[in-house]
């Protein structure tokens, strides 16, 4: 192992073996090297690879880690370690041990239209919006370890009252259906560990040291799972290594907790912290700024970022008439930096990201874009796997996997369509509910002929017959070639091509969507093959497997995936989805108070909320690289009125105008406060200069 490679905070990480470990990571600090060099450290120590469980939040950053792994101890050893997300790892364990809570092997993970649906029905509503909303709550009650009955009790309303009801049935349909959500991913897993003695000495048996990335994203029920994983009932504790930074929290909407930070010290006394503080991204300019934001939240523990790229370019301010003269004004800054010779490596448009707090944002800046000719993304878009033409082939795998899945099997029975109307559907339906039995094993009840019509049953056989046929090709057939074969079987047989073409108007629409689902094959089969492609074309080997184990997974793997090659286009992205990406050369649009921090006229901005939405702007500056302007607007949309913008506190926290020129640092910034102030009052077209 290269050690010349790390600093001597990154060495105490790497060598700290003997007990609980927290490495406090700091924006740009290496975090994922410390974290390779330390499994490559435990295998020359002696630990076996298959005894090392390394935890991420996404697939992207596992197969990141994956791939650095392979490359610092070679595919072999790197192929035996556990390295997957916290719900892939649940999968692991409902799989194997599931059956202690009552889950068949085959179970289905439900992804969120399936959820809604089921929502929907248990509420006896077809109002999407209101079942978004019950889905909303009901996760976050999961994520807080709650079930229906804990939910109705801590229920401070009539409509948390009604929504604890409906996530009650909701749960029994899901047992019913032998069906999981996303959530229950990370809640039935430490029940499993907590509930049955047995199988958490089993898995405790195979650990021998467990590490989790970006532990600051972490919720109050993975928390637990943590514990249940590296906590004997004898008090000993299986060592770990934490890396996160309380920093860089910006998920509590979600569920996640900085309290699981603040809880570390107190459950594992022995606990080692040791602060990442040099920084390999940015210049001194920029971490200056970030750390002068951040220095106003409450610390947990200390730290302080610096780097050795020297001072660089000062932090740039600007501010623009209204949000169509700010994106002018950035795609100018954009063309002016692109053509200049004094910025080596901005010859590319994918070294330029605009940032900004709220989706709304980047309609201007697209606008601005295309009109430029310049081309870019937009960062949490339609995901490929949320395309209508791969859900309804994955209907179709978790249908093979769990015949129960009643979801799948309405999806999987009605794309492409075979004559079977929704008043069939609906009698069946009927029937399955009036025997407690799903809807693939009510189409082969002797009793079928008494809801339905025998036109109908036939259809319905035939359909349940090439169910069964299909599933056992998938069972028996592995590697690339032959999944393929089968695939593209299924699809000639099933016609999906043609109903396709059927469905679009537009022949090139329809030809586009056949491309994606011929691409969705060849990702399968190569995961059948044993090849894992990941970003940028690189590859990592896993054992072949048949189709039927790879569908068995599939859910899981699509709702985490972040798939695509990288494209030499300009990044715009909402703050919470560039989190742990960096640029060259970065622009926050729209830093006003209201947006940033955001607030709408029905919320109160409490201390806690404040406090993580500057964790948010300084996770917005530590993006950038060599270069960091920030952009504010005199005149802002809210609803359909303009409103005057008043510059977001986070601006003057940056203290940008505090050079060593001997110049009284708070003359100069009440100097810009006061120059911005007399901006905003100004009426008319004037344009604002850069500071």
């Amino acid at each position: 192992m290269a050690s010349v490679q790390l600093n001597p905070a990154q060495m105490q990480a790497v060598y700290h073996l003997s007990g609980p470990c927290l490495v406090l990571a700091g924006a740009g600090s290496g975090k994922t090297g410390v974290i390779t060099h330390k499994i490559g450290h435990l295998l020359n120590q002696g630990h076996r690879p298959d005894q090392i469980a390394a935890i991420t939040f996404t697939n992207k950053a596992a197969q990141e880690m994956r791939e650095r792994v392979k490359s610092l101890v070679g595919g072999r050893a790197a192929g035996k370690i556990l390295i997957s997300t916290f719900h892939s790892l649940g999968v692991r364990l409902l799989r194997e041990d599931g059956h202690h809570l009552g889950l068949k092997e085959k179970f289905s993970i439900l992804d969120s239209d399936d959820v809604l649906s089921v929502l929907r029905d248990a509420g006896g509503s077809t109002d999407a919006k209101q079942a978004r909303q019950w889905q909303w709550a009901i996760s976050l009650w999961k994520n807080q370890g709650l079930d229906a009955a804990g939910a109705a009790a801590a229920a401070q309303n009539d409509e948390e009252r009604v929504t604890a009801r409906i996530m009650q049935l909701y749960q029994e349909r899901l047992t019913a259906y032998q069906a999981v959500d996303f959530d229950d991913l990370i809640g039935m897993p430490l029940a499993l560990l907590q509930r049955t003695p047995e199988v958490q000495a089993k898995w405790q048996a195979l650990l021998g040291h467990v590490l989790v990335d970006e532990y600051q994203d972490t919720n109050a029920v993975q928390y637990d799972l943590l514990k249940a994983l590296v906590q004997r009932p004898d008090g000993r504790v299986i060592p770990f290594t934490a890396v996160g930074d309380d920093d860089q929290s910006i998920y509590g909407w979600r569920g996640a907790t900085i309290d699981n930070l603040r809880r570390l010290p107190d459950d594992f006394p022995g606990l080692r912290v040791i602060p990442l503080e040099q920084n390999y991204r940015s210049t001194g300019a920029i971490l200056r700024a970030a750390n002068n934001v951040i220095a106003l939240n409450p610390k947990i523990f200390e730290k302080k970022l610096w780097s050795e790229f020297g001072e660089g370019e000062p932090v740039r301010l600007s501010e623009a008439d209204n949000d169509e003269h700010e994106a002018e004004r950035l795609v100018a800054r954009i063309q002016a930096l692109r053509g200049s010779g004094e910025h080596a490596g901005a010859s590319e448009w994918k070294d330029f990201a605009v940032l900004y707090r709220a989706n709304h944002q980047s309609r201007p800046l697209e606008q601005a874009l295309r009109k430029a000719q310049i081309p870019y993304k937009v960062s949490g878009g339609q995901s490929y796997f949320d395309r209508a033409e791969i859900k309804d082939l994955c209907g179709w795998l978790r249908l093979l996997v769990n015949p129960d899945d009643d979801p799948a099997f309405l999806r999987a029975v009605t794309t492409p369509k075979r004559g079977i109307g929704h008043q069939s559907l609906g009698k069946l339906g009927e029937f399955a509910g009036r025997w407690k039995i799903s809807l693939f094993e009510a189409l082969f009840r002797d009793s079928l002929h008494t809801a339905l019509p025998a036109r109908a049953i036939d259809g319905l056989h035939e359909f349940g017959r090439y169910v069964n046929e299909l599933e056992y090709a998938a069972r028996h057939t592995s590697g690339a070639e032959d999944a393929k074969v089968l695939l593209l079987d299924w699809l000639k047989t099933i016609g999906y091509e043609q109903h396709l073409r059927d469905s679009e108007e537009n022949e090139r629409l329809a030809t586009t969507r056949w491309g994606n689902v011929l691409d969705f094959i060849d990702w399968i089969a190569k995961r059948c093959g044993g090849e894992i492609s990941a970003e940028g074309g690189a590859t990592t080997e896993s054992p072949r497997q048949t189709v039927l184990e790879v569908a068995q997974t599939v859910n899981v793997i699509l709702s985490l995936a972040e798939r695509g090659e990288e494209q030499n286009v300009v990044t715009l992205s909402t703050l919470h989805a560039a989190k742990g990406l960096e640029w060259p050369h970065v622009v926050l649009a729209g830093v006003n108070e209201g947006l940033l921090p955001f607030r709408s006229e029905a919320d109160e901005m409490t201390p806690e909320r404040l406090e993580e939405e500057r964790r948010l702007m300084y996770v917005g500056i530590t993006r950038a690289r060599r270069t960091l302007a920030v952009s504010t607007l005199k005149r802002r949309k809210r609803g359909r009125e303009w409103v005057a913008g008043i510059p977001s506190r986070f601006i003057g926290e940056m203290k940008l105008h505090e050079v060593a020129e001997g110049v009284d640092p708070k003359a100069k910034l009440n100097a810009l406060r006061a120059r911005l102030g007399e901006k905003i009052a100004q009426k008319g077209n004037e344009k604002g200069g850069g500071a």
